[in-house]
């Protein structure tokens, strides 16, 4: 697919989204509308993944990590043909298979659970070491936000994962500069980012998160540093693509009235005309 066919799709999985949320009165959307290009690049230009076949051995694997923006991957994951598409109207329904939070032992495509912060790095230096030892060429992807990697356990996996020269692995950081309730700048202010992961021996590049074209050629095999992991800083907004939510901290798990749904859907349908 090309950079133009990406972000076309990137803006049909936001306005699903969007209308899951209204729908189920819950979600996380701003996170989510600040992913979507990231997710999006992933699974259609990117991953080695088999729908009809989501436990493949030599698949490529995406950690989720910021879990609770489970939705914008339940829906790539319906586009990518892993799930059925008419299922994301069942999200966050009693008995549905789409939680809040991803659940491997629920949903195909989903490599493991997320949800509690620092937890998604950890998980994915395992599988690229896995890989490492088998000597598999597979690889592995985790996407953590930016007030996420206030956890220490996030450090102690970047120290272990240059220590193991782990280069088929890749962290990709949703640097939106906002977490729940506040600024990241407010908080625990990491930025900048990007020298501190150098400094413990990966190899990093700062990127416009939603342009398509920086995205796939930053997250290309050809990018790939030999000897050394890969962070990939993205700088996005959260509320991405919809001019009420963008930046705004307000709209970490905020819902739309129907309102601002209607002017939200309005605004993503004329990014694209």
């Amino acid at each position: 697919m090309t950079p133009e066919n990406l972000s076309e799709l990137a803006n049909k999985i936001r306005r699903r989204d969007l209308q899951a949320v209204f729908e189920a009165g819950a979600g996380h959307i701003g996170g989510e509308m600040s992913v979507t290009d990231l997710l999006t690049a992933l699974y259609f230009k990117i991953m080695q993944v088999e729908p009809q076949n989501p436990s493949a051995p030599l698949r490529d694997r995406l950690v989720l990590s910021k879990g609770h923006t489970a939705l914008a991957l339940y829906v790539v994951l319906a586009e990518k043909g892993f799930i059925p598409t008419e299922e994301i109207s069942t999200f966050l329904q009693h008995n549905s298979r789409l939680n809040g939070h991803p659940n491997r032992m629920k949903v195909p495509g989903v490599e493991t659970n997320t949800g509690p912060l620092g937890h998604g790095l950890p998980v994915g230096v395992g599988m690229a070491k896995a890989a490492q030892l088998n000597g598999e060429s597979w690889r592995t992807f985790v996407i953590t936000g930016d007030g996420e990697m206030q956890e220490g356990s996030n450090w102690e996996a970047i120290m272990a994962a240059a220590q193991f020269k782990l280069d088929n692995l890749t962290l990709i950081i949703d640097h939106n500069r906002l977490q729940q309730g506040a600024r990241l700048a407010e908080t625990n202010n990491l930025a900048p980012l990007a020298p501190k992961l150098e400094a413990f021996g990966w190899a990093v590049q700062e990127i416009d998160g939603h342009d398509m074209d920086q995205i796939c050629t930053a997250l290309s095999a050809e990018s790939i540093t030999h000897g050394k992991p890969k962070c990939i800083v993205a700088h996005t907004n959260k509320g991405h693509g919809i001019s009420f939510m963008s930046d705004n901290v307000a709209w970490h798990h905020k819902v739309p009235n129907e309102e601002q749904y209607k002017q939200a859907m309005a605004e993503l349908e004329g990014a694209m005309a």
